[in-house]
């Protein structure tokens, strides 16, 4: 019988699967809010309903941390503002999959930094293919890529990593969900100037709401929750690289939910991208059953 140390990288390899999946279908069901409130809009909306519903459930008690804790928090709103912003500016103007794989490039060059196995270093290219095959794709297919588009993705890539890092560290940190909580009140709070007409639109809106709500839940609650519990079982680095998953993941979105053309090349980048989370899996446990006990993610700097 697995013992519980052993499996928990499997199960943290589960707990990505599911962000994975969850997180495109979520952008799906916001990009058709954007019409009516606006990208930066919605990102407010889903943030704040996220943060309320984490709120009620997780019931923090920040007023006993010390000051390094609430660092880690605060930087972490900053990063979930920030990069669910960028993100959402990026697909109102180009295609959910290419604007994913984009976006990944951030983690990517984290698990690149990061790798410390040549075997990582092999599968972080197969990834990086898959990236660059979309991308050529989103260029010279039906649906060339905008430019600022291309801009805000870049941009939430690069918030993306702060992302990981802070999502470590807070876990790290403060026990529980706690820290994640209060991340997003402090996103939801740096969002607010944006997020007041969509608020008023959508109370007049009842339709509009559930699907703010679903965006929420979908977007934020349970790829967050475990995304921060996945990071307390894998390294950074094989995090960073299971989330190549996502890209495949939302190009099936875009296809199902949007009528998003699903091309060759798309399927052949899914196809290196998938193989890439596989091969990294594998290493896992192979690390795991050489190494010994598993260890927790690599320590970041105070």
């Amino acid at each position: 019988m697995q013992s519980p140390a052993s499996s928990r990288p499997l199960v943290g390899v589960a707990l990505v699967v599911g962000s994975c999946l969850s997180l495109p279908f979520g952008a799906a069901v916001a990009a058709q809010l954007f019409p009516v409130l606006g990208p930066w809009g919605v990102t407010s909306l889903r943030v704040a309903i996220a943060a309320l519903v984490l709120y009620v459930a997780v019931r923090p008690r920040p007023r006993r941390w010390n000051r390094q804790q609430w660092t880690a928090a605060v930087l972490f709103g900053v990063s979930l503002a920030a990069m669910n912003g960028c993100f959402y500016a990026a697909i109102e103007r180009i295609p959910l999959g290419p604007a994913v794989a984009i976006e990944f490039l951030g983690p990517l060059v984290l698990a690149a930094v990061l790798t410390r196995r040549m075997a990582d270093a092999v599968w972080v290219g197969v990834a990086l293919a898959g990236m660059a095959l979309l991308g050529i794709d989103g260029m010279i297919g039906s649906e060339p890529l905008d430019p600022v588009g291309l801009a805000f993705i870049l941009v939430a890539a690069a918030f993306w990593i702060m992302y990981i890092r802070m999502s470590a560290r807070v876990g790290r940190l403060i026990p529980g969900h706690s820290g994640l909580s209060v991340g997003l009140l402090v996103a939801a709070v740096l969002l607010l100037p944006v997020g007041v007409p969509a608020a008023v639109t959508v109370v007049a809106a009842p339709d509009l709401l559930l699907l703010a709500v679903i965006t929420a839940v979908l977007s934020s609650v349970i790829p967050y929750t475990f995304e921060l519990a996945a990071l307390r079982r894998l390294p950074q680095r094989v995090f960073g690289v299971l989330l190549s998953l996502e890209p495949a993941f939302a190009t099936l979105a875009g296809w199902l939910i949007l009528g998003q053309d699903a091309t060759i090349l798309r399927m052949l980048a899914v196809a290196l991208v998938i193989a890439a989370s596989v091969g990294t899996t594998l290493g896992v446990r192979r690390e795991k059953r050489d190494e010994g006990p598993f260890t927790a993610p690599i320590p970041l700097p105070e």
